[in-house]
């Protein structure tokens, strides 16, 4: 990927969930990008919790990260849930978590990512940014076919094609564990920022945010939590933690 300096004049929109991982590529896109916008999607997930969780990671970024916060932009948050609707999922609907047939999740939400990044590609066209960042992984993670690198290369080139302009999804935690990314948001913001993350983001599957764990609030048992409190004990057990 290019280097920081390269980046000084591009304008990037960042897919902010509120999560742990949207989070670091929040801070990665901050610490590279001249200008850089986020959006949400409200697609009747069961965990929308983490649409609150957004405006309160903003926010936190911006007054303990003073050179970060002149760069943050608008927030965007959009209405899919037309997606929730057509999908019969354990991530939109009060169900057990349990493995199908096919070998995933019944938290996989089909198409959910190709949709995302394609709105987020014509609200980026509109917005004047380029680039588009998202958390997507194919390292740790349960194995959702649309967060494969192939699968968002492929549509990086659908997309530039289709608008007639080029548009670069970076995915900066696609090879990394969930340790890494814990020592990534480390190497961006030290320890204040993985406190952040701790203290302010969601990824439990389930909505949980009244068990506070080491590595953050959360059930403890979803897939979700799993991969976060994993990540975090090997990133600890490591020593990176304020290395």
């Amino acid at each position: 990927m290019p280097p920081p300096q390269a980046n000084s004049q591009r304008k990037a929109l960042v897919l902010f969930s509120g999560g742990q991982d949207s989070t670091a590529c929040l801070a990665w896109a901050l610490d590279r990008f001249a200008q850089v916008e986020t959006l949400g999607f409200d697609y009747g997930q069961r965990h929308r919790v983490e649409l609150d969780c957004r405006q309160v990671v903003r926010r936190e970024l911006m007054a303990q990260f003073p050179q970060w916060a002149a760069k943050l932009g608008e927030d965007h948050l959009l209405d899919l849930s037309l997606l929730g609707q057509i999908s019969d999922t354990a991530l939109t609907e009060s169900r057990a978590i349990e493995m199908q047939a096919n070998g995933l999740p019944n938290t996989f939400v089909p198409g959910r990512n190709l949709l995302f990044l394609s709105f987020a590609a014509t609200l980026a066209y509109r917005r004047g940014a380029s680039v588009l960042v998202g958390g997507m992984c194919e390292t740790d993670y349960s194995g959702y076919p649309d967060c494969r690198d192939n699968t968002l290369k492929s549509l990086q080139v659908a997309l530039s094609l289709g608008l007639d302009t080029p548009m670069t999804i970076e995915t900066p935690l696609m090879f990394l564990t969930k340790a890494q990314t814990w020592a990534l948001s480390e190497q961006l913001g030290g320890a204040a920022l993985n406190e952040l993350i701790v203290d302010h983001t969601h990824t439990c599957y389930l909505g949980e945010r009244t068990q506070r764990h080491a590595w953050g609030y959360g059930c403890g048992s979803c897939p979700a939590c799993e991969l976060r409190a994993r990540g975090h004990a090997e990133f600890i057990s490591s020593g990176s933690a304020g290395a």
